[in-house]
């Protein structure tokens, strides 16, 4: 249930609430998570990345976002075209944050994807699945999450 309440507890006058999306709230965990983090592994080199590829017109046929974190960098989203799947741009978009990953000094790039998504795909790419949620999103489904391990640069 959505709404606003006062907690019960030591306290009273904290207020809980439960609601939709908040993309301040979000903006607001992101930044002390990312504090956090820099606190506790004294890493502090966090960036977010983005790929696309467009037609000629300017149209999305493809697009990927990611972050690095350190030696680690993370697949946050990829999506083809329904039209051009198969065609290799999705091949293109993960070479793509291999380059960004290795020249900002990753080791490794991570990725998830539901069963009924891609995992095959990031296989043949050279990801390794490394751990499965099961039943997540949706019984008889799991979440498949994967490593693919970038060899040094020379």
């Amino acid at each position: 249930m959505l709404g606003s309440a006062l907690m019960d507890g030591p306290d009273p006058q904290h207020r809980l609430t439960t609601a939709g999306q908040d993309a301040d709230l979000d903006g607001r965990l992101s930044a002390e998570l990312d504090a956090f983090n820099v606190a506790a592994s004294g890493v502090a080199d966090q960036r977010e990345f983005t790929v696309k590829i467009e037609d000629d017109s300017g149209e999305l046929l493809g697009g990927l976002s990611g972050w690095t974190w350190g030696p680690s960098a993370g697949i946050s989203m990829v999506w083809v075209r329904e039209d051009q799947r198969g065609s290799g741009l999705g091949g293109r978009l993960l070479a793509a944050a291999d380059d960004v990953a290795r020249e900002r000094g990753c080791r490794r790039v991570f990725v998830s994807s539901f069963t009924f998504q891609a995992p095959g795909f990031y296989e043949r790419h050279g990801f390794v699945e490394c751990a499965r949620t099961p039943e997540h999103p949706l019984d008889g489904t799991a979440d498949v999450h994967l490593v693919k391990h970038l060899p040094p640069t020379s």
